[in-house]
């Protein structure tokens, strides 16, 4: 696992040690990124269930000014820290250990919005539309923003959720990632 592309191009990252998180593979997010494209300088992301944090690190390598990373696994939180070391974007970063539904009532709260969202929570839990959900009531994307949700191949998601539409899907092996936008 590495960062691909931007100024912490090439730096190695790592897994939390256990069994709890599945890092998506340096393909799918090689793939992620060249449909989003050039990254807004000025741009606010948000890593929710962040694992090793390397989407986020992406990200801030390609020039995100600032991200949030939210997972509520202990050996998650010191993998990201120490990958931010590794990559010296630490003080671009926030990391938070928390739930995805208390962190998103927080920043909302806090007025806080998102550019990106990046999503991927566990595979085997039937919790990616609640969240979606909870993200749309919540109002932390911001009206340009894009979601971009990481899941089974198996599951299709709908194509609209509360304020949120999917505007693309792409499968990769075994991995779909979907991106939804503010509707309207």
């Amino acid at each position: 696992m590495r960062v691909i592309t931007g100024k912490s191009k090439g730096r190695k990252l790592i897994a939390p040690k256990g069994l709890h998180t599945r890092p998506t593979t340096d393909n799918v997010k090689e793939a992620i990124f060249n449909i989003l494209g050039e990254i807004k300088s000025d741009s606010q992301v948000l890593d929710l269930y962040a694992g090793s944090g390397s989407i986020g690190i992406e990200f801030l390598s390609r020039g995100a000014s600032r991200c949030y990373f939210i997972d509520n696994d202990i050996n998650s939180i010191k993998s990201i820290k120490e990958n931010l070391e590794r990559t010296r974007l630490a003080d671009q970063a926030f990391v938070y250990k928390n739930t995805a539904e208390k962190a998103i009532k927080t920043l909302s709260s806090r007025g806080i919005i998102f550019d990106y969202i990046f999503l991927d929570p566990p595979y085997e839990k039937e919790i990616l539309i609640p969240v979606l959900e909870n993200i749309s009531i919540n109002n932390i994307l911001n009206c340009n923003g894009i979601i971009i949700a990481e899941h089974e191949d198996k599951i299709t998601l709908p194509e609209s959720i509360n304020t949120l539409v999917k505007k693309d899907s792409r499968t990769y092996g075994g991995t779909k990632i979907s991106f939804y936008t503010m509707g309207g």
